[in-house]
């Protein structure tokens, strides 16, 4: 078979349906390959967007993903959206195309071997791959999928970009070379240290906290976790990327730790905790409050993660270990139970949630974001469950959008890329094809990515976008008025009429004034079956308390 046929089985192998992408001549042979496999290819509007949808695809799947793009410029295209998924550890397949090699060095057309002055491709993927090659024979195509596949399918996983010249995709090989090809199984890796340690620091702690990351998510910890709350009565934080891990709203959950969160859980374990059990989580500089030191100070700290890279990282743990989050939890939960350990007292937690429930007031900053305070609410009343939501903002939902333990919250985290949101919810909803779906991004950020709408329009894919309006940059004009004495540049810009850009798409539109006017879209509108552009308007002189910059 050709080469590009045998790129299309590995991609049947890998388990891929899809694969996002936009052609070029010098990928037209796997192209053409595709054509009869099966895998639906879906045909973006930039690059970027491919990338973005293919990590999209697999933060929902937790499944190995690909995008496709020329040469040169379709390949440079790529670099953000794979630098997100490192940063994210997704593991995103990427296949460029090349100009032939027998013109390597010869000034061919988008050429990018690095040869003779050519744009270097593999220097420029080199920091934000687990794995890139240039595939200039065919003598070793069965070891260079072998390392793609460990990189994609390794206890670390990342993206991993293989980039095949022309003549090189039309040389035939044996079909054999799939067989050189190991697909790992995962499995969960036993705690490479004894658990008794932590067992005896939670049976002595009188006010312990877990702080729940996105590693519980990823381990599938969720049930243990909550478990391990609702049986000892020790509350959970979690960092961003993992809300949900416990039910929001409910006893045991202080919410979202972070800079602009609303403080809860920061008040709380400052005052009471006197044990920290990191789980999974990173303790990034959104986590941390700029890595503040009054939320360690006098207490005892434990740290699980199956990275050993991440245990005692940026802080000294009295008890870390290297090993499945799963695994370990379930061992620590049989530990406490057998030796009959008693639920922790909630009095100063219950005291706590009284005084975090009390009325704030009608401030004007409250009032200036009830728009999206209100608009949360409704989502979290309307899909307590199996709600998709990408959200390039996160200030308002970081404390304003409870998420239950089976909706699925997913952060611009990564390299918080603006442009982000739309894109990587289009891939999402690839592959989760009933689960209402949102995008939720400022009017700054949709600029950069609004072409794909007609993505989501060309394939009938169904999406909320919801754009904030406020005809600013938010995040730099707060900047600006709070550290460069309210000297504006470059924040402010004019929108377009966001009703006729909905009617130029053919999808519906819906403009959020008031809070009447979010009570009509929930109850009138269909959001979970059709392509829906929502704007909801903010003053762009109001700005979030925290404060962003150190």
């Amino acid at each position: 078979m050709t080469v590009s046929e045998l790129i299309v089985r590995y991609l049947q192998r890998l388990g891929i349906d899809t694969i996002f992408g936009m052609p070029g001549a010098h990928v037209l042979p796997i192209y053409d390959c595709l054509h009869d496999s099966g895998i639906a290819s879906v045909l973006v509007k930039h690059e970027q967007g491919a990338a973005f949808m293919a990590g999209g695809y697999a933060r929902v799947s937790h499944q190995p993903s690909a995008c496709i793009t020329t040469a040169g410029p379709g390949a440079t295209n790529l670099i953000t959206g794979i630098a997100n998924a490192y940063a994210e550890r997704l593991p995103v397949l990427a296949i460029t195309g090349e100009t032939s090699t027998y013109i390597f060095g010869k000034g061919g057309l988008q050429e990018s071997s690095g040869e003779g002055g050519a744009i270097d491709q593999g220097a420029l993927f080199a920091s934000i791959t687990r794995y890139h090659k240039l595939i200039e024979r065919t003598d070793y195509l069965g070891q260079v999928l072998n390392q793609a596949t460990q990189a994609l399918l390794g206890r670390e996983p990342g993206p991993v970009l293989l980039s095949i010249p022309y003549n090189v995709q039309k040389e035939t090989v044996d079909a054999s070379v799939l067989d050189a090809v190991h697909f790992p199984r995962r499995v969960s890796a036993p705690p490479s240290t004894p658990t008794a340690g932590l067992a005896a620091l939670l049976r002595a702690a009188q006010s312990p906290v877990i702080i729940a990351g996105h590693g519980c998510i990823q381990a599938g910890a969720r049930d243990i976790v909550a478990a391990l709350s609702d049986r000892f009565n020790i509350p959970v934080a979690t960092s961003l990327k993992a809300k949900g891990v416990v039910t929001e709203g409910t006893a045991l959950s202080l919410g979202c730790l972070g800079v602009t969160s609303n403080g809860e859980a920061y008040r709380y374990m400052v005052e009471h905790a006197d044990l920290l059990l990191f789980l999974g989580a990173s303790f990034n500089e959104r986590t941390s409050y700029l890595w503040d030191t009054q939320l360690l100070a006098g207490k005892k700290i434990a740290q699980v993660d199956c990275d050993a890279a991440q245990l005692g990282r940026v802080f000294q743990p009295d008890v870390a270990i290297c090993g499945d989050i799963r695994t370990v939890m379930e061992e620590v939960y049989a530990t406490l139970q057998a030796d009959g350990t008693p639920p922790k007292s909630r009095g100063q937690l219950d005291d706590h949630k009284a005084s975090a429930a009390a009325p704030a007031g009608s401030d004007s900053a409250n009032q200036a974001f009830r728009l999206m305070q209100d608009f949360y609410r409704q989502l979290a009343q309307r899909f307590p469950h199996n709600a998709l939501v990408f959200d390039d903002n996160i200030v308002f939902a970081q404390s304003g959008y409870d998420v239950s333990d089976r909706n699925h919250y997913f952060p611009n985290s990564g390299i918080s890329s603006l442009g982000h949101a739309i894109p990587a919810a289009i891939g999402a909803r690839c592959f989760a094809k009933d689960s209402p779906t949102f995008a939720i991004l400022g009017d700054g950020g949709f600029q950069m990515c609004c072409m794909e709408i007609m993505t989501a329009v060309n394939y009938a894919i169904p999406l909320n976008i919801v754009v904030i309006n406020n005809g600013t940059l938010s995040l730099i004009r707060k900047n600006q008025f709070q550290l460069y004495g309210e000297r504006y540049i470059d924040c402010d810009f004019v929108n377009p009429d966001f009703g006729l850009l909905a009617q130029s798409f053919g999808v519906k539109h819906y403009r959020v004034e008031t809070e009447a006017d979010l009570d009509t879209l929930f109850a009138r509108a269909d959001l979970v079956g059709s392509i829906n552009l929502i704007e909801i308007l903010l003053d762009k002189h109001a700005f979030p308390r925290y404060l962003s910059a150190r």
